[in-house]
């Protein structure tokens, strides 16, 4: 009994593993854009976790060695005051792909909870709750950032990365709290809904048992997309010098660049240059692979 009991749980693991790994990789694996995404993610997460292990930092000013080309010792040349670029960026690195997960975490959680919520219950707490939504949705976002980090700043209060996430994700919910609770509008009135319904089990159990697998697919590609969105805001709201420095900062390195040489031109355009492309690769590497996480969960896009 017990050779028969381990092996069934060693079958279990690997239909899991099967289900769970080998066959989305395979499927990423057909298509070339994705697999282009997925590496450059994983590239971008590598830099992050081992990069700052690998590459050392020295923010000690050297004006002697000010605005150097790129070179094999400065890879991205010098910002204005001699330090290293290629430095600074892999050791922000881990600061923008936090918060920007964070944000995306914060976001698909509360746009889950409020959809999920408002859906299932109905009535005149749906109406309450999508009204609440409908006046977030009309929001100006990005503005209201702004004034919310400027008030921040000139209150003293320090905003950590935490604070940060939470702050990206304060608006960003709306659109998806009402694109889950018309999901879950449309799967209560399934058969197997109402059998659940008819059969006595509790609402926890529908909501996570019947209905989060149906709608799962949809809040990782949201996951996704809100991480993408997220750093935008970030990278805007440093870049703008509307939150606090944070040394090798992507946002706050084209914010002191724009300072100090004003231009994407001449001999402090590496220094601009350098953050930017480097959120722009990680924004196209996400595309990319949410493209990719799409046709694994839908089929029909398997199909085409």
């Amino acid at each position: 009994m017990e050779g028969k009991t381990k092996r069934s749980i060693v079958g279990i693991m690997l239909s899991a593993v099967r289900a769970w790994i080998y066959e989305p990789l395979t499927l990423l694996a057909t298509d070339k854009r994705a697999v282009a995404g997925f590496l450059i993610v994983l590239f971008y997460v590598g830099l992050a976790v081992i990069g700052p292990m690998v590459v050392p930092l020295d923010l000690t000013p050297n004006l002697e060695r000010a605005y150097l080309p790129p070179s094999l010792e400065h890879p991205l040349g010098t910002d204005p005051w001699g330090r290293d670029i290629f430095a600074q960026l892999v050791h922000g690195a881990p600061d923008m792909l936090v918060v920007a997960f964070l944000a995306g975490l914060v976001t698909v959680l509360i746009g889950t909870v409020v959809g999920i919520f408002s859906g299932y219950s109905g009535g005149t707490v749906d109406l309450i709750v999508m009204t609440i939504t409908d006046i977030v949705l009309t929001i100006p976002g990005f503005p209201l950032l702004m004034v919310i980090a400027a008030f921040l700043i000139g209150s003293g209060i320090e905003v950590n990365i935490f604070m940060a996430a939470a702050l990206l994700s304060i608006t960003s919910w709306a659109g998806l709290a009402r694109a889950v609770r018309s999901q879950i509008l449309s799967i209560k009135k399934e058969p197997y809904i109402e059998v659940s319904q008819t059969l006595g089990l509790g609402k926890l159990h529908i909501i996570f048992s019947e209905i989060m697998p149906n709608i799962l697919p949809y809040i990782v590609m949201n996951l996704i997309l809100s991480m993408i969105g997220a750093l935008y805001s970030y990278v805007g709201l440093m870049a703008l010098g509307l939150l606090p420095y944070r040394p090798g900062n992507w946002g706050a390195m084209m914010h002191m660049a724009m300072a100090v040489s004003g231009t994407v031109t001449g001999v402090g355009s590496w220094y601009v240059l350098a953050p930017a492309a480097a959120v722009t690769i990680l924004q196209i590497g996400l595309v990319l692979f949410s493209n990719g996480v799409d046709k694994i969960f839908n089929p029909r896009l398997r199909e085409k």
